[in-house]
């Protein structure tokens, strides 16, 4: 049976305030542009991902980093008032939080302009209690990758099991975070990066033989071609097609997968009922403008399921 008991999630990455603006089309060139709509909101690929594992129910803190100002008092502020425990996030004496523009068109897609301050990223000197058993899974991103290496390991050590979001980075950064967890969910992007396979069937079959050996779980998610995964009993890729939704927004789709993926793979579900439940929930997301604003709760995922 799964275990429906609150889960203990930590998230470990980005933190960001993201102004994002809706447009009928992204800017081609220079100019003065009138958004449709706007929305500012704290976010970046853990904190959106800890956003909606608060919003489907689990009991989830974050790891991240954010300067003294008034941008990391806000962001905090927000994601505690999402239910999210940030006792673990870093204040950085000097530093400026993380910010980005986004600009998205009719379509749903998307330009980001982020900006991190390097002070951010450094080398973290505290670590949350990964250790101590206090954590049912841990879930990095790539922004801060010191701190994702030092969990995933911490994870590892302890039993527990390490999701990484490895989405689009620097080659070093994601072939030194890559082995270390336990189960990747790779973007599209990322999965080329790393195998030269353009194809996200190839690009699964690619990453589990680089990956894959010790067990590891291996998925890449490809948008609207939905999402593969590697089944090592029976060596053949699975797919899970998208869902069929009117695309208002992706920004935040992939971080609202993870976080129903690791919601999931917290409540012991079986893996194609994981794919299934954060499959669903990118794609509620999808139908929404604002980011991880669109992220949909437990019951907005059942229903959505049961039509």
């Amino acid at each position: 049976m799964p275990n429906e008991k609150k889960q203990r999630i930590l998230c470990v990455g980005a933190l960001t305030m993201d102004t994002i603006f809706r447009l009928d089309r992204l800017p081609s060139g220079p100019g003065k542009f009138i958004p449709l709509e706007a929305v500012e909101i704290a976010a970046g690929m853990a904190s959106s991902a800890a956003a909606t594992i608060a919003r489907l129910g689990g009991d989830v803190s974050l790891w991240a980093s954010v300067g003294e100002d008034d941008i990391g008092r806000r962001v905090v502020a927000e994601l505690s008032a999402e239910d999210v425990d940030c006792t673990h996030v870093r204040r950085i004496k000097g530093a400026r939080s993380a910010f980005s523009s986004i600009f998205v068109d009719a379509a749903g897609e998307r330009m980001i302009v982020p900006f991190y301050d390097p002070a951010l990223l450094s080398a973290p000197a505290v670590m949350p209690p990964i250790a101590d058993g206090q954590f049912d899974v841990v879930m990095t991103d790539v922004r801060w990758p010191l701190a994702a290496a030092q969990a995933l390991k911490a994870a590892q050590a302890a039993g527990v099991r390490g999701v990484l979001d490895a989405d689009t980075a620097s080659l070093e950064t994601l072939e030194m975070l890559l082995p270390l967890a336990s189960h990747i969910v790779a973007s599209e992007p990322a999965a080329e990066r790393v195998t030269g396979e353009s194809d996200p069937e190839r690009a699964t079959v690619a990453l589990a033989a680089l990956y894959g050996r010790d067990g590891a779980f291996i998925a890449v998610t490809g948008g609207e071609q939905g999402s593969y995964w590697y089944d090592g009993l029976e060596g053949e890729v699975r797919h899970m097609p998208a869902f069929a939704v009117d695309v208002v927004d992706t920004l935040a789709a992939g971080d609202v997968f993870h976080g129903a993926f690791a919601m999931g793979l917290a409540r012991g579900y079986p893996i194609y009922q994981i794919m299934r439940f954060a499959s669903a929930a990118a794609a509620i997301k999808c139908s929404r403008f604002g980011g991880r604003r669109g992220a949909p709760t437990k019951a907005e995922v059942d229903a959505f399921l049961a039509q």
